[in-house]
């Protein structure tokens, strides 16, 4: 995964080796230029380090470009070029790369980096969003807040299990990015996340009777008939165990 910054801005490209999914969140103008060359580099085998030398050699504006790099064995390269607006650097670890520029100073990257070592074992899209809280906090662009995205892909992690993107929100344009960007990740998640299958409820003859009742109540004869309506049906399997957040989602509207 790839991800440049040209005038302004700061981000994180990171990966959950164990999820098998990779993400990238960022604030402010966020240019992608790099980003294919980078993703066919990528896809050859070559290794981050490897990848971030090439892109940028190739380059006659490298310095002014900043660039970080997490490929697919974790290994992570960052850049910063010499002709970005300070405060401007970067930072890489074990899965992650983060980088900014025109920043208040280093303790922004610095929040990214310690952010996402220090939330091992949660999911990655989460984490990513802490990330940027925490950079924002200690400072983040010197000239305030516009936009925020994040994106996060894991193959046939998407919907029906036909995509490979789980997770692709933006805010454009707002006076509170990070909070708005986090609003939109709690719809997603309650659409489309997934409760580990070991928390779902039982369905007994007591619940099953009061879905039933519950669903009369709202013109519908199966879950799933609901479900698809309130755009929760990858949520829904059968009636022998239900999700909570569906169950929460019903009770809710009767």
């Amino acid at each position: 995964m790839a991800d440049t910054t040209v005038v302004a801005t700061y981000s994180i490209c990171a990966c959950d080796l164990s999820a098998g999914q990779w993400g990238v969140a960022t604030q402010s103008y966020a240019n992608p230029r790099y980003g294919p060359d980078g993703l066919a580099l990528l896809s050859s085998g070559a290794p981050a380090a490897d990848v971030v030398d090439r892109l940028t050699a190739a380059d006659p504006d490298r310095e002014q470009r900043q660039l970080g790099i997490v490929d697919a064995e974790g290994r992570a390269a960052t850049f910063t070029g010499s002709g970005c607006h300070a405060w401007a650097g970067g930072r890489a670890g074990a899965g992650y790369a983060a980088q900014g520029n025109i920043l208040v100073s280093g303790a922004t990257v610095d929040a990214l980096a310690e952010t996402f070592e220090a939330t091992a074992g949660r999911p990655l899209a989460e984490r990513l969003l802490d990330c940027l809280d925490a950079a924002q906090a200690a400072g983040g662009d010197r000239r305030g807040q516009q936009s925020a995205a994040l994106l996060v892909v894991e193959r046939d992690g998407g919907y029906a299990g036909l995509s490979d993107t789980l997770v692709d929100l933006r805010v454009d344009d707002h006076p509170a990015p990070l909070e708005e960007l986090r609003r939109l990740h709690r719809l997603h998640d309650a659409l489309f996340g997934r409760t580990p299958r070991s928390e779902w409820i039982i369905v007994d003859d007591a619940l099953r009777a009061e879905l039933e009742k519950r669903l009369a109540a709202l013109g519908h004869s199966t879950l799933e008939d609901w479900a698809g309506v309130e755009n929760l049906e990858e949520r829904v399997d059968g009636m022998d165990a239900i999700d909570p957040v569906v169950l929460a989602a019903l009770r809710s509207q009767t």
